[in-house]
Formats: structure tokens, sequence, C-alpha cells
């Protein structure tokens, strides 16, 4: 199983980095690095998951899982569209 370095630690704070794999959790790993990473994380990305790998989960969203104005900027960065529906289920909504 390869190994998620200690220094991602900060963008995946609810995960045992021990039990995340980079194959299995892809999607996972690559959406919380968008959200949350900084200029280290976003090369570390690159050196570790394909244009297209990350291109997947910015055009698949997860469910809960996206920031408004992050989910935005990505989608732009690589000219995606997504649904409506698929937006509004993708972003966090700190509202009640």
């Amino acid at each position: 199983m390869a190994k998620v370095p200690d220094f991602l630690q900060p963008y995946l704070a609810s995960y045992d980095l021990s039990s995340l794999d980079l194959q299995e959790d892809k999607n996972l790993i690559v959406t919380e690095i968008l959200n949350k990473g900084d200029g280290k994380a976003l090369e570390w990305l690159t050196e570790n998951y394909s244009k297209k790998d990350v291109k997947e989960a910015v055009s698949a969203p997860t469910k809960g899982m996206w920031l408004n104005t992050n989910l935005d900027y990505w989608l732009k960065v690589f000219g995606t569209k997504i649904s409506k529906t698929d937006y509004k289920n993708a972003v966090i909504n700190f509202s009640s």
C-alpha cells in the first residue's frame, strides 16, 4: 500500500493517513488537497496523480465535500461544467 506523506495531515485532518491508500482513496485525497492544500500539497498532488485523475475528481465531485469557491475555481481551471444538482450536492452547506 502506497503511503500518504505526513505533511498532508492538515489537509486530511479527519483521516488516519496510515489507513489511506493512494489509489483506493484517490478521489478523497485529490478532493481534500484541492479544497485545502497549499502550494507544496498541490505540487505533491501533480507528482502523484495524473491530470486525468484530478479532472475526474472535479468533474464528478463527491457529495458534501467541496467548498463552493474552490469547486468553482477548479471547474474553471479544467473547463468543466457539471449539473446544478451535482454542484448543489457537492458543496458543503453550513446553513441549516
